[in-house]
């Protein structure tokens, strides 16, 4: 049986969900696209091939097993992309709350289930109609749970509005002895650098008490100025729209020690390693033009 465990983003990472890239489904048609970054890279021509994906994942498994984290895959389902495991469950402390995900996506949960054969079924939440979650939304820092989330207006106008009001009301019922702090997230469906699709690609905790952010991600200012101070400023990596656009804010800790970052985020990484961190680098600039990085391809089901 899988012993859940996962209190924060930074916890020495043993057990670990990756998302596959075999049999993705190739270059979707632009109706069927569901975030605008990946719109942008169909209409251009440059959307990523399936070769490339796959080996992009496997570095990311190689160096996850390096460091002895046990790896679980999702099994293979023909034309479908099963990359982005983070957004289909989320582990918070010793419970595994299965996501209320887009209709486009439903069949990502069907792999799901032979992995919670492995889980008490009393550590295993499922979400009441009408509340929506995805777990890129969902960042855990200890005594808080962290939440990007759009308003009924914005989660009714847009598409890349994935968690709604009502999830932060769940979180604070299902988990009483934490703080649930909601941040609503600026949302475009046609304009990738102007789009936060989840809390995770314009803010992440890092190390112990530091984080990587970009400010302009969130709507309201006091929410910003909620994380400078309990951060402190010192503490924060600010980020560029570009570099938001990018992905910089999507890197990955196996440790409090040990970050995954993209070997394209220069800037980023030499900060990380003056800050005394491990990195280590990969190429993942396919699995980017569909709007996801590091964080988004892991479910982490145990952290130490």
């Amino acid at each position: 049986m899988i012993e859940l465990h996962v209190n924060n983003e930074t916890g020495f990472l043993k057990t670990v969900v990756l998302g596959t890239a075999t049999d993705f489904g190739g270059t979707p048609e632009v109706k069927n696209c569901y975030d605008p970054k990946s719109k942008e890279h169909v209409l251009a021509n440059t959307f990523p091939i399936e070769g490339s994906l796959v080996q992009e994942l496997d570095a990311f498994f190689q160096i996850l097993d390096k460091y002895n984290v046990k790896i679980l895959r999702p099994y293979n389902i023909k034309s479908l992309n099963q990359i982005f495991t983070r957004d289909i469950a989320f582990v918070i402390n010793n419970k595994i709350i299965v996501s209320n995900i887009i209709e486009n996506r439903k069949k990502e949960l069907l792999p799901l289930k032979e992995i919670l054969k492995e889980i008490n079924n009393n550590n295993i939440v499922s979400l009441p109609e009408g509340v929506n979650i995805e777990g890129g939304d969902v960042i855990l820092y200890d005594d808080y749970i962290f939440v990007g989330y759009s308003k009924s207006y914005d989660f009714n106008k847009y598409l890349v509005a994935r968690t709604n009001e009502l999830a932060l009301d769940f979180l604070r019922h299902t988990f009483p002895d934490k703080i649930v702090k909601g941040f609503e997230l600026v949302k475009s469906d046609e304009d990738a650098m102007n789009n936060c699709l989840h809390l995770d690609c314009c803010f992440q905790p890092i190390g112990k008490n530091m984080a990587i952010i970009f400010e302009e991600g969130f709507k309201n200012k006091d929410d910003v100025d909620f994380l400078n101070n309990l951060f402190g400023v010192d503490n924060l990596i600010k980020i560029s729209k570009q570099e938001m656009y990018s992905m910089y804010a999507n890197v990955f800790s196996i440790s409090e020690q040990i970050i995954v970052s993209d070997n394209s985020f220069v800037r980023l990484n030499k900060i990380l390693r003056k800050k005394g961190f491990v990195v280590e680098e990969l190429t993942y600039s396919q699995v980017a033009k569909m709007e996801g990085l590091l964080r988004c391809s892991t479910l982490p089901l145990e952290r130490l």
